[in-house]
């Protein structure tokens, strides 16, 4: 794929490989090591949008971010548009520069309280969200799939929605709410979307090497590329499909990584934190089975780095 910097809105990211926001991932020690390993833009993972007004307090440490994260993006999700408007607008967000809204999020608590993907079943209410946000006068971005349902894709109307209600980048994750994570990516409706707007269009979906990323690219005509899934296996899928070739490994990335965690909640909750991402980084791993028993049982994230570094770095990850 060609590799450029992106304009969106009145902000410029350094690269069109962006990582996704994903609830229970893509904390701010993740980011950090994703835009080490090149990602061009981060975003945190969804954050409710009645959440930070009504119980700001359980949600804003999902807002937690580091000074040298130059370009700072945040996912909001919600249904009600002056709910919307006002977090848009809020000190909570004052620190970002782009706000993502979710309206593709397929999960059955999100879906059917009306908020996420359930946003594809009514384009209006849409509408009227990413106005609210864009009043905020930030940067406003739009992630969301291509239908509910295979018999009723709506990916071309909802982008053109999204443009001409100010959105200034699109995401479209090219498989319908019914789908969820499974099946094959649907390049020809990112295609329609692509070919409906003059905003940039970001494609999303089943990219786990560079050769996806790049088969994405050219099926779709996509302006780049938004990595969920595979950067929580391998962060240096980033450096991959840039073609660029980092002084580091992906040992010392989790080493940094682990350490950041460390910091920031200490050995032991740091632990209860990393055991989820610590067993996607051991997928293919000789032995992951009984590695994923001593990492769960483990009460030290000191711990559970040293078995993780130790795996990997005697296996060909």
């Amino acid at each position: 794929m060609i590799i450029n910097p992106l304009k969106i809105g009145g902000v410029t990211v350094k690269n069109n490989v962006f990582f996704a926001p994903l609830a229970g991932f893509s904390d701010a020690s993740m980011r950090k090591i994703c835009l080490k390993a090149g990602a061009g833009l981060a975003f945190t993972e969804m954050v409710s949008g009645k959440g930070l007004k009504y119980t700001p307090s359980a949600s804003s440490e999902l807002l937690f971010s580091y000074d040298d994260e130059t370009v700072k993006a945040v996912q909001i999700f919600g249904s009600d548009v002056s709910v919307m408007k006002w977090v848009a607008s809020s000190e909570h967000l004052k620190n970002f520069d782009i706000i993502d809204i979710n309206m593709g999020c397929p999960v059955p608590k999100i879906y059917n309280n009306g908020e996420g993907s359930a946003l594809l079943n009514d384009l209006d209410l849409a509408s009227k969200i990413i106005k609210a946000v864009k009043s905020s006068g930030k940067a406003v971005t739009v992630k969301f799939r291509t239908g509910v349902t295979e018999n009723k894709l709506v990916t071309r109307d909802f982008a053109v929605m999204c443009e001409q209600s100010g959105a200034d980048l699109i995401t479209v994750h090219g498989r319908t709410r019914n789908a969820y994570y499974q099946g094959e990516v649907n390049y020809t409706e990112i295609e329609s979307a692509k070919n409906a707007v003059s905003i940039p269009v970001i494609a999303n979906g089943g990219i786990f090497s560079k050769r996806d990323a790049d088969v994405l690219m050219d099926r779709t005509g996509a302006d780049g590329v938004m990595v969920a899934r595979g950067a929580l296996e391998n962060p240096m899928i980033f450096s991959d499909i840039l073609g660029i070739k980092p002084n580091f490994t992906i040992v010392d990335l989790i080493k940094e990584q682990t350490s950041l965690i460390k910091e920031r909640y200490g050995n032991s909750r740091g632990a209860v934190i990393f055991r989820k991402q610590a067993s996607y980084y051991l997928k293919g791993v000789k032995g992951s089975k009984r590695l994923k028993e001593l990492i769960f049982a483990s009460t030290s994230i000191d711990e559970v780095c040293s078995i993780l570094t130790s795996a990997l770095s005697k296996s060909s990850f």
